[in-house]
């Protein structure tokens, strides 16, 4: 196992074997730290050597379940896989029909108004939600490891005959991975390769991808994003690390106004929001009784805090008080197991 090593003034270097960080932190040299879920050390003194070599990520997109690994040529220091963001189209298109239903009804709501996004240049917000997620896990990983190459497999969205228009302009997946690829060159230097390419790397290796594409294993995604960080570094012909660490994007809702369904007594409950009694959903904290690690969820009609567990919704503790628990910081990922 390999940990993550930053200096002093926040450069990243080389991965460290994690016998070796455990006794530079031992002796005082180096300062531990989490990283949204990944230890890592930061070094007290000058490090002997700055130079780095070529890390590659390679990214397999997917519907549900995407692949992310990081690798050089000696090593595999990380696999990610992540659950796709979605249903965030569905989300916009229910708000809207509300939004509407409210209009026809002796309620507060938003008068209609013409649409300011029509006849310009714009993502959906349901394909933006998606790439944007892939690139903040880039960003993440960039924080953790000196990244220098990005692979892609390229999708390819479902084309319609003599509708060349529909096919390069206003196919969602198109524009979407455009977007994407765009931001990735602004930072990394980028390769594409399409699915057929993909596979005749891994037939050659000799690798196997499961036909289970929900399942928590190596074979499911993250084979095929090793096979792609492979294909840019190069090194040994079999993975050295199959171990994957699993994402999922936070489940927070906004502020609603009004829910779907008409509440006993015509109150609104609190629903939705980012904030629970001045603190940040998905914060990590210890809890004083429990004595292990939540995160917060939710706000309690008493005047407390719901927390959970950190790979699940499960609520732990309900109407917990600020002065019950430890706030230690702010997760980026909902982490599964």
């Amino acid at each position: 196992m390999f940990i993550p090593v930053k200096t002093k003034d926040g450069e990243q270097l080389m991965p460290m074997h994690a016998a070796r960080a455990r006794k530079l932190v031992k002796r005082g040299e180096a300062t531990p730290y989490w990283h949204n879920g990944i230890y890592c050390i930061r070094l007290n003194k000058e490090p002997s050597d700055r130079k780095t070599q070529a890390i590659a990520v390679g990214v397999d997109p997917g519907s549900k379940k995407e692949g992310f690994t990081v690798k050089s040529e000696a090593h595999t220091y990380l696999n990610v896989q992540a659950d796709a963001h979605k249903d965030v189209g569905k989300k916009v298109e229910k708000r809207r029909e509300l939004r509407r239903g409210r209009r026809s009804r002796k309620c507060p709501n938003r008068k209609n108004r013409t649409n300011r996004l029509a006849n310009k240049e714009r993502i959906p917000a349901g394909t933006r939600a998606r790439w944007e997620w892939k690139l903040r896990i880039l960003d993440w990983l960039s924080k953790l490891y000196p990244i220098t190459h990005v692979c892609v497999e390229d999708i390819k969205a479902r084309t319609i005959e003599r509708a060349k228009k529909w096919n390069q302009s206003f196919s969602p997946l198109e524009v979407g991975k455009q977007w994407f690829y765009t931001e990735v060159k602004k930072r990394w230097s980028l390769l594409t390769l399409p699915g057929w390419e993909t596979k005749a790397i891994r037939d050659s290796l000799g690798l196997k991808k499961s036909k289970q594409k929900l399942s928590a294993t190596f074979e499911a995604h993250c084979v095929d994003s090793w096979c792609l960080a492979y294909h840019i570094v190069g090194g040994d012909a079999s993975p050295d690390n199959r171990d994957i660490f699993c994402i999922s994007p936070i489940p927070i809702r906004r502020r609603e106004l009004h829910r779907q369904n008409p509440q006993r007594g015509g109150k609104r409950p609190r629903y939705g929001g980012t904030m629970c009694l001045g603190i940040v959903k998905n914060t990590l904290v210890k809890h004083a009784k429990h004595g292990n690690l939540l995160r917060v969820t939710g706000y309690n009609t008493r005047g407390g805090i719901n927390l959970s567990q950190i790979s699940s919704s499960k609520q732990s503790v309900r109407g917990a008080k600020p002065n019950t628990f430890r706030i230690l910081k702010k997760l980026n990922f909902q982490y599964s197991t």
